[in-house]
């Protein structure tokens, strides 16, 4: 029986998602990993497909901006598709060599993993005739839209849990416009299942219907990062070492066994630049993500081909006064500074970083967006 590597992730960037997958499927074609599902959350994201139609997107990028979503297009098949908050999203990255070859076939698979999970909740869902996707009488219950590269796939699913589907106001969803959208919450009220009890099921109905042997694999690293505003404007970046990349972040370490992430936050603020908050001065931003570390990033490991890991992160914040200063350790980083917010976006390489620096400066309320 084939083996079926299953890692839940909860909310994942969609940059570091198209990431995960690009580092998987050449994962999986080096035969370094078997087949591989990956079950996620994505912030608010509107994807446009190959085939997709400008038009099918309603509003301006501003509009979207100004909303909270991003815009992203892609090498998946299909059109205009939404993500967000309350939304599975799996994907796939499954070699079909050497006897399943079959496009057609696979998709109808990946629909048959939805229409089973649906029904496991008692949501009745079906195939429609030249309609992509699965399909309930108030609405479209779940998107499909995948792509295969060498007989691997990736991308993959969207099934609606409990998604505001007052977000898809945005889109014309995969192009119909004479269809609405529904969900499982939707659907079922009170009856509705959590999201963990639709990953669940998800898995195991993806590990039979592809006659595998499911096994779930946890995130190898657990890491925080620290966003330190000195003032209302500027913010502290860190330059790795060449050895450890050479790019700017701003502060990030790796939890040790038995820490908390806020007992890491303070350990690693005062390793890295020498400043000693207390636990209360560091701001929780209820904002944790999971991404794949890419391996030619990973000191050690750029020498030949290599299976990425996965890290979990927690993010803080921490304010100074002006004038703060800060002592580096040579180890780690070899120049700072401190970065207007617009520059420190620009530098910065990293979804997640990014991210954390806008809700630093704005509030925690920017980690719906």
């Amino acid at each position: 029986m084939r083996e079926l590597h299953v890692r839940r992730l909860g909310l994942v960037e969609y940059e570091d998602g198209l990431s995960a997958q690009r580092l998987l499927v050449e994962a999986r074609a080096a035969g370094l990993v078997p087949d591989t599902l990956l079950l996620l959350e994505h912030p608010r994201v509107v994807t446009l497909g190959r085939g997709a139609r400008p038009n099918n997107v309603l509003w301006t990028p501003e509009q979207l901006r100004a909303r909270g979503f991003e815009l992203f297009e892609t090498d998946r098949g299909g059109d205009v598709t939404y993500h967000g908050p309350g939304q599975l999203v799996g994907y796939p990255i499954l070699d079909l060599k050497p006897d399943r070859k079959d496009v057609r076939k696979y998709v109808a698979s990946v629909e048959e993993v939805l229409i089973r999970t649906a029904a496991d909740f008692g949501v009745r869902a079906e195939r429609v005739a030249g309609r992509v996707g699965i399909w309930n009488p108030a609405g479209k219950v779940a998107a499909i839209g995948v792509h295969i590269s060498r007989w691997i796939t990736s991308h993959g699913f969207a099934l609606n849990v409990s998604t505001d589907l007052r977000d898809f106001a945005a889109i014309v969803p995969c192009g119909i416009s004479d269809a609405g959208v529904t969900s499982l919450q939707s659907l079922l009220g009170e009856r509705a299942p959590s999201f963990a009890q639709v990953e669940e099921r998800a898995a195991a109905n993806a590990a039979a219907v592809w006659e595998s042997e499911a096994s779930e694999v946890r995130v190898e690293l657990e890491t925080v990062s620290v966003t330190i505003l000195r003032g209302d404007s500027e913010v502290l970046l860190l330059r790795r070492i060449p050895q450890r990349g050479g790019f700017w972040q701003t502060l990030t370490g790796r939890r040790e066994p038995g820490e908390s992430p806020l007992a890491t936050a303070a350990r690693e603020v005062y390793e890295e630049t020498g400043l000693t908050p207390t636990l209360s001065d560091l701001i929780d931003l209820r904002y944790a993500h999971s991404f794949a570390l890419d391996p030619a990033r990973i000191p050690g490991l750029a020498q030949g081909p290599r299976a990425p890991r996965f890290a979990h992160e927690t993010a803080f914040a921490l304010r100074v006064p002006p004038g703060t200063e800060v002592r580096l350790d040579p180890t780690e980083h070899d120049a700072h500074r401190w970065a207007l917010i617009p520059e420190a976006l620009e530098l910065l390489p990293f979804a997640g970083l990014r991210r954390a620096i806008r809700m630093a400066s704005s509030g925690p309320s920017a980690a719906a967006s």
